[in-house]
């Protein structure tokens, strides 16, 4: 199995295929690198696409140590798979967990960057709060059920949440394998991504200042039924000035594979006009 280092000596596994501009695919807390299967079969016809599971994701190591696990230490292992694979710039496409950090990815190291892609992101962020305390104390739970319970308990209802519903109804099949693929994960580096991670990551809003200045290209997808990551999908639209928002309508927070078709196409769209410099359109005065 083809394996990475990262920056701390933790093996990150990946998979690559086509030739072309490099596109790497950062997944959602309740995915791993087979998650991007919709889009790797499109994108590697025409571009050098890789996928890997993030630290605390079988194959890649799953660290004991809560200390390896951060936002940071998350948008350094997207840097460190393109050092290992020679790869300058890439489009970094994240989707939800994943997207936070491809943000940070292209706020901390724009040059690496052809454009960004933000799916299914703000879960946990507000001008409220509050509301952020709410969610982070909801993330402390969730951390700590992955650290209590078997994955055979804890996979399935962490599935069954109400952002994924329009998935679940919508294709059966599609999410049972999305659920099956959960319930394979370890338990470990569930609990230990979420309590480290996740629930002490910054808001949307603590990044502002940040988000005003973001130079890649970025495009914005959210399902309109994503409670968690619509007002945040706005907000984001709002304050980065290299934005585009394209909001899905009736779908929900596992966009990637619920929409597929919805989905490779903006990015079709995004990776050719960002590649030719086309992505900027002027505004009228």
């Amino acid at each position: 199995m083809p394996h990475i280092a990262a920056q701390d000596g933790t093996r990150l596994y990946y998979e690559e295929a086509g030739a072309g501009a490099a596109v790497v695919f950062v997944h959602e807390y309740a995915g791993d690198y087979r998650t991007w299967e919709p889009q790797m079969r499109h994108f590697a016809r025409s571009h050098r696409c890789i996928t890997y599971s993030q630290r605390g994701y079988p194959p890649s190591d799953v660290p004991d140590d809560g200390a390896k696990y951060s936002q940071d230490i998350a948008r350094d292992d997207v840097v460190a798979v393109m050092d290992a694979l020679k790869i300058d710039r890439a489009h970094v496409v994240g989707h939800s967990m994943g997207a936070a950090t491809a943000l940070h990815v292209g706020i901390h190291y724009a040059n690496r960057c052809i454009s960004v892609v933000a799916a299914g992101c703000g879960y946990g962020s507000s001008a409220d709060p509050v509301k952020v305390e709410e969610a982070r104390a909801q993330s402390r739970e969730t951390g700590q059920m992955f650290a209590t319970e078997s994955m055979a308990v804890a996979a399935p209802r962490y599935a069954d949440g109400a952002t994924r519903q329009t998935h679940k109804n919508k294709d059966p099949r599609g999410f049972a394998e999305f659920a099956k693929m959960l319930g394979e994960h370890s338990a470990t580096g569930h609990a230990l991504t979420m309590l480290h991670l996740q629930a002490k990551r910054p808001t949307l809003w603590d990044m502002e200042a940040d988000l005003k200045k973001f130079t890649p290209p970025l495009l914005v997808i959210v399902g309109d039924e994503d409670g968690w990551c619509l007002d945040a999908s706005i907000f984001l639209k709002r304050t980065a000035p290299t934005a585009g928002l394209l909001v899905i309508p009736r779908s929900g927070h596992t966009i990637t594979s619920e929409e597929p078709a919805a989905f490779n196409a903006a990015l079709a769209d995004l990776f050719a006009n960002a590649e030719a410099g086309r992505w900027m359109s002027p505004r009228p005065g």
